[in-house]
């Protein structure tokens, strides 16, 4: 371990032993010292490898960049879920830290349903919110307690576990998203979006990145089956490409990522490898999309998490998907479950007739 690395687990084991809030409602301090250690040697690594002026590498052994995004863009269609503590709350943003309690479907979350209806589509991957604003974890981190194995969470399973496995075994792609902590979201003390262990409020922004570096590479080595890294707030005012890209490019061979822009009048420029845009296709942003391209839409209404708004018409959506595809971008269209964790009886119709629009065109050619 580095200086640098040893330093930061200092301040962070000083943190977490004077944070009555961690050691209250989150517990399980002593364990994430060691944790910690050994997780900002890793980042300290990648960093190193990482500088401003590093070269990114090939993404794959035999399988350059470009391949990848060509693969990429095979896929076409897929499935974004927001679903999260966001949720529970009512609300797009979480504001402060709330109860893991919170986060309570009141049994299994039924993933092989949000499998089935997504394949019902034609869809051909699927991207799920393993950490949002919230700075809630749907998977067993090392590095915090505020997740779905708290003490005070009754969920108790490993939902992104259940999320690959549910989509894979149906022959499904999974992509993980994950939001960063941008400048943007002002004054820490509103929106958190990082864990307690991390929290802005104490922590520098260099502490933050080197925190969410070491959360993603755990995710990465966690999951071998993620093929995408959804990185939202992940811009140039956090780092710049070339060492984004860097860090990516030293997690796992053939690992593609994305950068959702901050400032709405650059979403859709190239950060990282597949350029993003929100409820607006590529070409009606920037008119030369020549960069490999993901377009998001939401099914039901205009809000990502479930707000009980009923899906668009399956015709709607399928000409969006037309419109992006032709835009060099596939089209990620976000299904919002409910508190119990499942899709409304409407949308999962609406995507049955999707897929079967999809199928009539396809044969029709």
């Amino acid at each position: 371990m580095s200086s640098s690395s040893s330093g930061k687990t200092e301040v962070l084991k000083s943190h977490i032993m004077n944070n009555k809030t961690s050691k209250t409602l989150f517990g399980k301090v002593l364990p994430l010292l060691a944790a910690t250690a050994i997780g900002f040697a890793v980042v300290a690594s990648a960093a190193e490898q990482a500088g401003p002026g590093a070269k990114p590498t090939t993404p794959a052994a035999g399988e350059s960049l470009k391949e990848l995004q060509a693969d990429f863009l095979k896929l076409k269609f897929g499935m974004f879920i927001h679903y999260n503590l966001e949720t529970y709350k009512g609300v797009q943003w979480v504001s402060g830290y709330h109860s893991p309690a919170d986060f309570n479907p009141g049994g299994p979350v039924d993933t092989d349903a949000w499998a089935d209806a997504a394949k019902s589509a034609g869809m051909k991957y699927a991207v799920l919110t393993v950490k949002h604003v919230s700075g809630f974890c749907l998977w067993d981190s090392k590095y915090t307690t505020y997740d779905v194995m708290s003490p005070d969470c009754s969920y108790k399973q490993d939902l992104v576990a259940q999320f690959i496995k549910s989509f894979t075994s149906r022959g499904l792609k999974v992509g993980l998203y994950y939001c960063w902590r941008h400048p943007g979201f002002g004054a820490p003390e509103k929106y958190k979006v990082l864990p307690p262990e991390c929290d802005p409020s104490s922590h520098s922004m260099e502490e933050q990145i080197e925190f969410q570096k070491k959360q993603i590479a755990e995710l990465v080595e966690k999951y071998p089956e993620a093929f995408y890294i959804w990185n939202d707030a992940l811009d140039p005012d956090i780092m710049p490409a070339e060492q984004a890209t860097a860090f990516i490019r030293g997690l796992r061979p053939g690992l593609l990522a994305c950068g959702n822009w901050w400032d709405g009048k650059k979403k859709g420029l190239p950060y990282l490898d597949i350029v993003v845009s929100e409820t607006r296709h590529l070409g009606q942003r920037h008119l030369d999309n020549k960069t490999t391209g993901e377009t998001c839409w939401c099914l039901e209404g205009n809000q990502w998490f479930n707000g009980g708004a009923g899906p668009k018409p399956a015709e709607d959506i399928v000409k969006q998907i037309k419109t992006a595809n032709s835009h060099n971008a596939n089209f990620l269209l976000n299904v919002g479950p409910n508190k119990e964790g499942k899709f409304q009886e409407a949308s999962v119709k609406v995507l049955a007739k999707i897929g079967k629009l999809l199928n009539a065109d396809a044969a029709g050619k």
